[in-house]
């Protein structure tokens, strides 16, 4: 996966140290580059504007909901009497995103300089890094920037004489994709089963950690609070479009020539750009079936497919367009008018090599595994989704599974604590919607000689099926 030198029409911010010749990971390096310049700045700063600055730079999370970073920051009341915690999310296991946890690696001292800033502006004098179980080097050189940062004053007791104190603590979790929910997350930081909390009341900025008000971001968004600082919100905001401002790293994975991580202005290409311009196209002889945008739990594109959206006309009404696969732009709005999202940035490029069914089989699968437990529709239905793929892969598929797999996304979606049970559905749903087809073939219209029904199976004693019809 790893590029060696940026594309020519990358713009590189958030990115700009990584794979960098000559570069390392150690404070001296970062400070020789005018590291912490920006805390400096921002300490001069009045709390309340650094919240502004970040409003008006229209900022958007990078975890995956693309929710206001500014509006989620001033939640946070300046006068706020219970303490206030800020949580960077490294849990980075949305199947298809490697982003995060190369800043971790290559440019640890952005992340630790973008959550002090960050930490100065909601008040917040105590911070975790929540990273991923399976990320041990990543954790390793965390603790490292963290006593670099530590023995330079840019963390503990008074930083750089502003009267200002701030502890981050690195906490590793277990490797479990629910963690990256934050209230899951929050539960497993107090050492609990990570079960995520019902909103309301627990939004996190009210009810959070120790139940205090508590900020959540991810690593990705925490870093541009520096280049906000720097540069100014205004001016941040000019980068990109309206509503989709900064730059977004895409992770680009799956049936193209040329994978990787990429970091352009958001809106900067489209998706035809990007899988043929940026990654050289599908393989040799191959053409691309899907995308899926935005990490697994985003609903897949059909390649040969144009999508209505609605357009803004000039004289203010709006008007329908069919827009072709290749020029939906690659921002949060234009994927949410075709029917997915940007999520995570993760994206997963299959070509006409790839059967559509055993793809949302493999999805089917992480999600059965790594459902929490908690809710009755997820946990129940997201492993009888697997069972029904399971048998459409193998070859057993019964005439009607294509509507029963569609009935029992359905009946998740929206019924859940988290958005875990719309991460599990949605591929389902658009997978059927997208590729019908596939799963009729797969469906067939008796049970192979020797196979039993889901029920027979369950009580072989009992007759069912073609057995009670004889009775």
């Amino acid at each position: 996966m790893s590029r060696r030198f940026p594309h020519p029409r990358e713009r590189r911010l958030v990115f700009k140290n990584v794979d960098r010749e000559g570069w390392t990971n150690d404070i001296q390096a970062y400070l020789n580059d005018g590291g912490y310049d920006d805390l400096r700045k921002a300490l001069s700063m009045k709390p309340q504007d650094i919240v502004n600055e970040v409003k008006t730079s229209q900022l958007r999370g990078r975890g995956g909901a693309g929710f206001s970073c500014g509006v989620k920051w001033g939640f946070i009341r300046p006068d706020e009497k219970k303490p206030v915690y800020l949580i960077c999310n490294a849990d980075e296991s949305e199947p298809g995103t490697f982003k995060d946890r190369y800043i971790i690696h290559q440019d640890p001292h952005q992340l630790i300089e973008g959550m002090v800033i960050s930490c100065y502006a909601v008040n917040a004098r105590l911070a975790y890094i929540y990273i991923r179980g399976e990320f041990p080097e990543g954790a390793r050189i965390l603790e490292k920037a963290i006593a670099e940062a530590h023995a330079h004053g840019f963390l503990g007791k008074n930083i750089l004489g502003s009267g200002f104190d701030l502890e981050i603590y690195v906490h590793r979790g277990a490797g479990a994709y629910i963690c990256g929910e934050e209230t899951g997350l929050i539960e497993s930081l107090e050492g609990k089963r990570p079960y995520p909390r019902i909103k309301p009341p627990y939004f996190p900025a009210v009810l959070g950690l120790y139940m205090s008000p508590t900020i959540v971001n991810n690593v990705e968004t925490l870093c541009n609070a520096k280049h906000i600082v720097r540069m100014g919100g205004a001016e941040f905001a000019k980068i990109g479009r309206p509503n989709n401002t900064g730059t977004r790293v895409l992770c680009v994975s799956g049936d193209v020539q040329k994978p990787g991580y990429f970091e352009f202005e958001v809106g900067a290409l489209t998706m035809g750009e990007l899988l043929y311009d940026i990654c050289g196209g599908p393989k040799p002889g191959r053409k691309i079936k899907a995308v899926i945008p935005g990490g697994s739990s985003a609903k897949v594109l059909r390649a040969d497919e144009s999508y209505k959206i609605k357009v803004k006309q000039p004289d203010g009404s709006m008007a329908d367009k069919m827009l072709p696969f290749n020029d939906i732009v690659l921002d949060f709005d234009s994927l949410a008018a075709v029917g997915s999202m940007a999520g995570s940035g993760g994206v997963i490029v299959m070509d006409d090599s790839r059967d559509m069914v055993w793809a949302l089989n493999n999805i089917n699968e992480f999600y059965a595994h790594e459902s929490c437990g908690q809710c009755t529709p997820c946990r129940e239905g997201s492993l009888w989704m697997k069972k029904i793929s399971d048998r459409l892969v193998a070859g057993l598929g019964v005439q009607g599974d294509d509507k029963n797999l569609l009935n029992v996304a359905d009946n998740i979606a929206g019924r859940t604590i988290c958005a875990f049970g719309e991460a599990c559905s949605w591929p389902v749903q658009s997978f059927l919607q997208k590729f019908p087809d596939d799963f009729k073939a797969a469906a067939k219209n008796h049970l192979p000689e020797g196979a039993r029904t889901a029920l027979e199976a369950l009580a072989p004693e009992v007759p069912h099926g073609r057995e009670a019809l004889a009775h």
